[in-house]
């Protein structure tokens, strides 16, 4: 396994990591098969495992808590999120201090922890202040029960925003965002990436397979198979388009002359970039896992680079003016 700094910060996380978005965690079988996928990725030196407590309505959480007992919590990275409703009540949403307050209670009891590595604002929450969301976060971090905080999916100019806040108030740093980033969409590349390089934030990014798109399960002219999630799932039903399964066979063409296969060649295509400091995946079972790892042993040149920019038609936004 190879690690990369968080940043410009002192943390070294896996370049591969786990994520529990997409975990089955509903009867003893789905769970057993997570954790032989979870002892494999600890056994091959993956050390951050990334959840949130709206995964499973919490479930997600304690699942990891008990599992991840075995293991020294000091050789972990672990990382939850906060922002969706985890109740019904008026408070029970959001990035107010109460909610944040009380969100980091709950996690840390559900992973069975006395502090998260990174804790992550799930949104942008436009009905609180800014200013009372980075405050609560930074007490977290001077309370030891957060070490760096971070958020996903914000804007470039709302990363911004709180960078400035940050500075002016002398908070606890932004040290980490995590966006979706893979070959379909680079919306990051255009100005993000080079906010968080500006800054040192670490940039560790959740679906850089797709929703599935560039596993390679769905292919132009054949049945979605069995069981897969786009039998039920809105996003990649939506992302299963002619066009873009025509770009996945490119794209399978283009991985087997590089003698791999097109989960792993994504994996590396992004892993290109200096600026990821890893990559969340979505692994269920073991066999994907050793898949996915097999990304870490795949070069991409720049001539691919150019020929998968000629494919999507990818520029990297440049407004001249005069």
């Amino acid at each position: 396994m190879r690690y990369r700094r968080l940043g410009k910060f002192g943390l070294k996380v896996s370049e591969i990591a786990i994520g529990s978005w997409m975990t089955d965690v509903s009867d003893q079988k789905t769970q057993d098969i997570a954790e032989a996928t979870i002892d494999l990725a600890i056994s091959k030196g993956v050390n951050f495992i990334d959840c949130a407590d709206a995964y499973s309505g919490g479930a997600a959480e304690r699942f990891l808590g008990r599992i991840l007992q075995k293991y020294p919590r000091k050789e972990l990275v672990l990382s939850s999120k906060v922002f969706f409703p985890t109740g019904k009540d008026a408070n029970g949403r959001g990035l107010s201090r109460k909610h944040i307050f009380e969100s980091i209670e709950q996690s840390l009891a559900n992973m069975q922890t006395t502090y998260l590595d990174m804790y992550f604002c799930h949104r942008f929450d436009h009905e609180t202040p800014l200013e009372e969301t980075l405050q609560a976060l930074s007490d977290l971090v001077d309370q030891g029960k957060v070490l760096y905080y971070g958020v996903s999916e914000w804007t470039p100019v709302q990363l911004l925003e709180a960078l400035i806040i940050i500075k002016e108030k002398g908070l606890h740093p932004i040290s980490v965002i995590q966006p979706q980033y893979n070959i379909f969409d680079r919306y990051i590349e255009h100005e993000m990436m080079d906010v968080c390089e500006r800054h040192g934030v670490g940039i560790v990014p959740f679906s850089p397979l797709s929703q599935g798109l560039l596993t390679g399960k769905y292919r132009q002219g054949q049945a979605i198979p069995e069981g897969s999630r786009a039998t039920y799932q809105d996003q990649i039903q939506a992302m299963l388009t002619e066009e873009n399964l025509e770009k996945v066979e490119v794209l399978i063409n283009i991985s087997g002359r590089l003698d791999t296969d097109l989960a792993s060649f994504s994996l590396a295509w992004a892993l290109r970039k200096s600026a990821i400091s890893c990559l969340i995946t979505g692994a269920t079972k073991p066999e994907q896992l050793e898949n996915n790892l097999k990304a870490l042993a795949v070069e991409i040149t720049p001539e691919i680079e150019q020929e998968i920019d000629a494919l999507f038609e990818f520029k990297k936004f440049n407004r001249k003016i005069g």
